[in-house]
């Protein structure tokens, strides 16, 4: 084997899902058919929750830093504000932050990471035939060499080389139709940085979000926009037409342009997420509207999710079973970010008259309020995701249940040092509790699983039953030796 594991693409899901196998001690190849790395990206928001899984991959340093805290939404008709929905911490226990920053610069980071990992995505080099049988995939490259590896995962995007050399559908619908994008400099000094503002009109709707380096990222609903391949400066010179039009300033202009850009909306969904040796994660796996910043957000999660699993496999600890749960898991949510991201889109666009008295009349007054807006930030950080209902879920017992998601809780390692979870959750399982049953299951832990626990104990008298927590930071079980040894052998068998 050259590898245990292939992965095709090396954006976001890609990198993340190396860094974490090899997190876990499974070799692995990047591939990328891109002759380099980008440098522009549609994606410009990470949620909480993908923040923390940047933090367990430890790719989350310098980020945060970089990055502008544009917490605030507010829409206007003209020069009238009619919704304002402020982000923050839905009281759900994370300490990693939400950040407007563009996903090259996520992706770079999770190079360095995976640099120090020791590995370096192969660019230039895209797949061009696989073929698998019962020990393994045999991929042919476009540069004429093969790789043998036991495992490939496509990382590639919604035109996925992976989807389609496994023959997995990808049925789906188109959404909208275009969408101008661009970054660039604005003259309007009026405009407030600290979140975006977005604007509602007859022709459609346009937002502007501020970016690291005084960039702005404009996005505009122009259907009437019919150049088949505009270049970018013609996408450029039609937002400064519209611009002042759609929202009533007109000192508000549109300077240099760095990247400009179009696109359309569609809503498609894999028909399965794995074919044999051959699995998909984000966009190869899903792809949806941008609103609501959920497409890297949820391909960081698939990456998570599939990493800790296909690493147990490989090594294994566990049956290739386990590897249907990734599906079991991660497909409901996707299934709801498509229904979700759909329904914003259709009223984003709204160009019936009684779709906009609607939308600015009705949903725009009823998102002002406060309850409304805590439910919002919930909703799209998916830090309520759990996998209770999931086939290593359960849904009885108090709560954290199996399958939910526990928090970056504060506690101490066995020498009393200070830490938090998620610091230790990086290629790692961890018990924790504060009693005998706790080592107890401690020690059951590691019989089936080997040095990749690590024992914890909760820095606020906790009582109760010990945790086994997953590497993805979501509850496996309670109890002691009995309870942690029956989860296991039924999970992994």
């Amino acid at each position: 084997m050259d590898a245990d594991v292939l992965v095709v693409g090396a954006g976001p899901v890609g990198l993340a899902l190396a860094c974490g196998l090899l997190q876990h001690g499974v070799s692995v190849r990047v591939i990328d058919r891109a002759a380099l790395p980008a440098t522009t990206s549609r994606a410009n928001f990470v949620h909480a929750r993908g923040s923390e899984v940047l933090d367990r991959l430890d790719a989350l340093d310098g980020l945060a830093q970089e990055s502008v805290r544009a917490m605030t939404i507010t829409t206007y008709a003209g020069d009238r504000p009619m919704m304002r929905i402020r982000f923050g911490d839905p009281g759900l226990g994370t300490a990693a932050p939400p950040m407007v920053i563009s996903q090259a610069r996520v992706e770079a980071r999770l190079r360095e990471r995976l640099a120090d990992l020791g590995v370096r995505p192969e660019w230039g080099n895209g797949l061009v035939e696989a073929h698998q049988d019962g020990t393994g995939v045999t991929a042919v490259l476009a540069d004429g060499s093969t790789v043998r590896a036991g495992w490939m995962v496509g990382c590639d995007g919604t035109g996925s080389a992976v989807r389609k050399l496994a023959g997995i559908g990808f049925p789906g619908v188109k959404v909208s139709e275009r969408f101008l994008l661009v970054d660039g400099h604005l003259d309007e000094p009026a405009l407030d940085r600290s979140g975006t503002s977005g604007w509602v009109h007859a022709d459609g709707m346009l937002g502007a979000m501020p970016m690291p380096g005084g960039l702005w990222r404009l996005i505009a609903y122009d259907a009437a926009f019919q150049d088949d391949k505009p270049g970018e400066e013609q996408i450029a010179e039609r937002m400064r037409r519209i611009l002042p039009a759609r929202t009533g300033l007109s000192g508000l202009n549109l300077g240099e342009v760095t990247w400009a850009s179009l696109f359309s909306v569609h809503r498609r969904l894999a028909d399965a997420y794995r074919a044999g040796r051959v699995l998909l994660a984000g966009d190869a796996a899903h792809v949806h509207a941008p609103f609501g910043g959920q497409g890297m957000l949820t391909g960081l999660g698939d990456a998570e999710n599939l990493a800790w699993k296909l690493a147990l496999v490989v090594q294994g600890r566990a049956g290739d079973a386990l590897l249907d749960t990734y599906q079991a898991e991660r497909r409901p949510l996707a299934t709801a970010v498509l229904r979700g991201s759909t329904a914003a889109t259709k009223v984003n666009i709204a160009g019936s008259p009684l779709g906009r008295l609607l939308r600015d009349q009705v949903l725009l007054r009823v998102f002002n309020r406060a309850w409304i807006q805590r439910w919002t930030t919930y909703t799209t950080s998916q830090l309520w995701v759990s996998y209770r209902r999931g086939p290593l879920g359960g849904r009885r017992g108090a709560k954290p249940r199996p399958g939910d998601r526990v928090g970056d809780l504060a506690c101490e390692r066995p020498d009393g040092d200070r830490t938090r979870l998620y610091a230790e959750l990086r290629g790692t399982w961890a018990v924790l509790g504060d009693g005998p049953g706790a080592e107890s299951a401690f020690e059951a832990a590691r019989r089936r699983l080997g040095d990749r626990v690590v024992r914890l104990r909760p820095t606020a008298p906790a009582g109760g039953l010990a945790l086994l927590i997953r590497p993805d930071g979501h509850l496996a079980c309670k109890g002691g030796s009995t309870e942690v040894t029956r989860w296991l052998d039924g999970a992994l068998a």
